[in-house]
């Protein structure tokens, strides 16, 4: 008999405070959940984009991207679990502080757990792209 796959539901509910956190501008939170050898991937053609290796470097680099909003939020819409992953579906809307107009959009931002922390932080600007990726292609 194959091994059943993990339901997440305790990584699902931490990634809901984390964002909560995330919005609130509490960055150590936000990384709580982060495993200290955490990897991110964020997309070449964002502003910060690049991949980014421990704890301290991914703190730092939230923490960059999180100062340059005046006001917003990334409001997850909904999780998907793939094994021993979790898609999250991102509703973005942030004004920046040098900026008066709001940017909207959505992303996917993919966990990998392991032993209850996020070992990878995969973020996509195509939602398909990242089901694909974690190994969920018609969860939508």
């Amino acid at each position: 008999m194959g091994k059943l796959a993990p339901s997440l539901e305790a990584e699902t509910a931490a990634l809901k405070e984390a964002y909560a956190a995330l919005n609130r501008n509490d960055i150590p939170a936000f990384v709580r959940i982060f495993d200290p050898q955490i990897e991110r991937v964020e997309p070449s053609d964002f502003p910060q984009g690049g991949t980014y290796h421990g704890l301290a470097a991914v703190s730092e680099h939230v923490s960059k991207g999180r100062g340059t909003w005046a006001e917003g939020s990334c409001e997850p819409e909904r999780f998907i679990v793939a094994g021993d992953r979790i898609i999250a579906l991102i509703q973005v809307r942030v004004r920046l502080k040098h900026e008066t107009e709001w940017r909207r959009g959505r992303i996917a931002d993919v966990f990998t757990f392991r032993n209850g922390k996020a070992i990878q932080f995969h973020t996509f600007a195509d939602e398909r792209q990242a089901l694909r990726w974690a190994g969920a292609p018609d969860a939508i």
